[in-house]
């Protein structure tokens, strides 16, 4: 069976500082591209970082310079560190892993999402 348990969402300030944290198992982890989405409410999911097991990085152009993905395949983990946060950052953050590249990726299983909130 396979899941995708994240962590670390929580209530910040303005300008502050979370990481999230991602822990699978039940697939090759090693194997798959891993993905951070986020959602607000009345809106869309959208991506917010990707990386592949190569180590490519894909960032979505409103968290660029901010937020930082990392992976520790010893510990079939994916990071989002988040810095410099603002209230439009709000949104339930979903962690996905898929077998596309950077470009074509389509998440396979999904995690159940954690809460973030930035206040101003």
């Amino acid at each position: 069976q396979v899941q995708l348990v994240e962590s670390g969402g929580g209530l910040v300030q303005t300008g502050g500082s979370l990481r999230l944290s991602c822990k699978a198992s039940g697939i090759i982890f090693s194997a798959h591209t891993m993905g951070w989405y986020h959602q607000a409410p009345g809106k869309q999911r959208e991506l917010v970082a990707l990386i592949t097991r190569f180590q490519g990085t894909r960032y979505a152009d409103s968290v660029k310079g901010r937020f930082t993905i990392s992976r520790d395949n010893a510990k079939n983990t994916v990071y989002l560190q988040m810095n410099s946060l603002k209230p439009e950052d709000t949104a339930v953050y979903y962690c996905a892993a898929g077998l596309g590249d950077l470009w074509q990726f389509h998440g396979n299983y999904w995690g159940q999402g954690t809460q973030v909130t930035v206040s101003s």
